[in-house]
């Protein structure tokens, strides 16, 4: 058992519908805890979690997810979050207490810098942002400054 386990709930060593999961060069393992409405990290061996990014309820706050779904994690340890109710892609750098908006966040929609419901993430060797974009039926790439 690596994280959660605990029954479902809010507390640090639960879950409450997990979705999906990063493993860093750590081992670390973060989960998108999707009913919780936040991000959490366990460090190899440990009981309890870590909450990374949102944990303050849903909304669309910079400090709040809404449902949150694909994540990843680059190697200087920011998270990259598809905020899949919120339409957007949001980064939160290590210790954050908010992360910023990086793609979308502009309402559901088939525009350029929407999505409507995105769920999956993913970044090739060049630093593009690929966002599966569930709704739309789409994957939008996307050219943001980042560090690996």
């Amino acid at each position: 058992l690596v994280a959660g386990g605990n029954g479902q709930g809010a507390k640090l060593n639960q879950l409450n519908s997990p979705r999906y999961i990063f493993v860093d060069r750590d081992h670390s393992v973060y989960v998108s805890d999707y009913a919780n409405n936040r991000v959490m990290k366990w460090n190899k061996g440990a009981k309890e979690g870590i909450v990374v990014a949102g944990g303050q309820g849903a909304g669309n706050a910079l400090t709040q997810l809404n449902l949150p779904h694909g994540i990843i994690v680059d190697t200087l340890g920011t998270l990259y979050v598809a905020d899949c109710y919120n339409h957007r892609v949001m980064r939160w750098t290590q210790g954050a207490q908010q992360g910023i908006v990086i793609a979308g966040g502009n309402g559901a929609g088939a525009g350029a810098n929407q999505f409507a419901y995105p769920i999956g993430l993913s970044f090739d060797r060049h630093g593009n942002l690929y966002v599966v974009d569930q709704s739309i039926c789409r994957v939008q790439r996307f050219s943001i400054e980042k560090d690996w």
